[in-house]
């Protein structure tokens, strides 16, 4: 079949810094084709990939080399036709849009606003370091049940989780840091059980001890949720200020909690 499909060669250096010059002209030339210096196959036309990725046949979700399943294990994510969408039906409790209005929302609210109170003597902020990277970690660490964690290692596990999972050119070092990462949030997770068996409340490892998940498949799914902290701050938008891109620093007088527009 790849002997039929068009072959499209890019520069690599600078299809990295930019891709989207030649994906423009993938799309219009040759939407689906072969990229030697890829090593893949690219689909660049919306509607081919959502017709295409459904065929799970062809593009399973199962990928058991891939990096994310080597070292975080096999979450949801990762998994096709029923044994997917058990995993989903079982944390669904937890991130359903009405738990979030209704349950999580106000602690979402609390914890900003407990940020931006200790960061108002301080006149000026980071945008991303001081304000949106906690108010981030905070979130998760209230909609995951890990309580027991710090928003700095949340912080941590997150990026070294998120280093390993890229890490195709094959660092040891940074492999060696997701271990450790996914080690921490390992024993975090073990030592909150207890708790949660004694009180179970709307968290995501409490639903899933409550849908009676096993032990790898409770690992696996919270591991794949800890990329949160760290993509979220990308995706913060600055409302209030009315600007594309928001200043590194930030009058904190300016503000209210109401004013920020995050994807949390």
């Amino acid at each position: 079949m790849t002997n039929a499909l068009p072959i499209y060669h890019i520069n690599r250096e600078a299809f990295w810094h930019d891709p989207y010059p030649d994906l423009q002209t993938l799309r219009h030339t040759a939407p689906v084709a072969m990229v030697p210096e890829l090593g893949a196959i690219l689909i660049t036309r919306r509607d081919d990939i959502f017709k295409y990725e459904k065929m799970i046949e062809i593009f399973s979700s199962d990928q058991p080399d891939g990096l994310m399943h080597v070292l975080m294990g096999q979450n949801m994510m990762r998994k096709d036709g029923p044994a997917h969408l058990g995993e989903r039906r079982a944390i669904f409790p937890a991130m359903s849009p009405k738990t979030v209005r209704d349950h999580w929302q106000q602690k979402f609210i609390a914890a900003t606003s407990k940020i931006l109170d200790k960061l108002a003597p301080r006149g000026a902020a980071d945008l991303v370091r001081d304000y949106a990277m906690p108010v981030s970690a905070q979130a998760l660490i209230a909609m995951t049940g890990m309580t027991n964690m710090h928003w700095r290692e949340m912080d941590r596990v997150s990026q070294g989780m998120i280093d390993g999972c890229s890490n195709y050119h094959g660092d040891p070092e940074t492999t060696a840091r997701c271990h450790d990462c996914t080690a921490s949030i390992d024993r975090h997770i073990e030592a909150r059980m207890p708790a949660l068996r004694a009180n179970p409340d709307r968290s995501l490892l409490s639903v899933q001890m409550q849908a009676g998940l096993s032990q790898p498949q409770i690992h696996a799914n919270l591991n794949g949720h800890f990329g949160w902290p760290e993509r979220a701050p990308r995706c913060h938008r600055w409302r209030s200020l009315g600007r594309s891109a928001p200043p590194p620093a930030i009058r904190i007088d300016q503000v209210r909690c109401t004013q920020l527009d995050g994807c949390l």
